[in-house]
């Protein structure tokens, strides 16, 4: 297990330094940046340095989300193959159609065909109906599609995606598992407490408390 938490800690601290990488050379980057749109911002009674922290941080936020949810993603495969080593990615045949020509299994252990994710926002009908496809053509292989999700979305739209996903998924026989449930469905079928690592791993980083 200490091993684990180690990998767990190195896989923090490369996303860290990919992830400040990014948003500096991205800070770079905006320094040449045409902003004669500020313009319009000053019309809405946005002055022209709220304009660029409101743009600074608006590039910072998109990459802090995608490697927030790579990293997380990440380690709870860490966990999954501390427990089951001959677990892996795989890809299956798309049985349905020909877009797209396969889907791709995040976890597969056994019959169980783990999908990892850490939020999913999407208000999209076509995702929804992309992501019941690729769910359909997991069980068709003969696997139980399993969803785990650590973070549910914000927004009432894509929060009623998600309990249509569940129902689908109990539907043809697999299981869902959102918020709570997904981090204590991952400790049950690890035996990896990964939240508890990942306060402990916050904590040192940055205090809960700010200071």
């Amino acid at each position: 297990m200490d091993e684990l938490i180690q990998n767990i800690k190195n896989l923090a601290e490369v996303y860290y330094a990919r992830l400040e990488k990014q948003i500096e050379a991205r800070a770079e980057e905006m320094k040449a940046d045409d902003n004669s749109h500020y313009l319009v911002y000053r019309v809405l009674g946005i002055s022209l340095e709220q304009g660029q922290f409101i743009d600074q941080y608006q590039n910072a936020g998109r990459f802090l989300y995608k490697y927030a949810g790579s990293f997380l993603e990440a380690a709870a495969t860490l966990c999954l193959k501390f427990k089951f080593p001959e677990g892996k990615k795989t890809r299956i045949r798309n049985t349905t159609g020909q877009s797209p020509k396969t889907f791709e299994i995040d976890f597969l252990n056994g019959n169980d065909a783990i999908e990892v994710k850490w939020k999913d926002a999407t208000t999209d009908g076509d995702h929804k109906a992309k992501e019941e496809r690729r769910v359909e053509v997991i069980r068709e292989h003969g696997y139980k599609p399993i969803r785990v999700m650590f973070y549910y979305p914000q927004r009432k739209q894509a929060i009623e995606i998600q309990k249509k996903l569940k129902l689908f998924y109990e539907k043809l026989g697999g299981e869902y598992y959102g918020s709570d449930e997904a981090w204590e469905y991952l400790k049950a079928y690890s035996g990896v407490d990964l939240k508890n690592i990942l306060t402990q791993i916050a904590n040192e980083r940055t205090p809960e408390n700010g200071s």
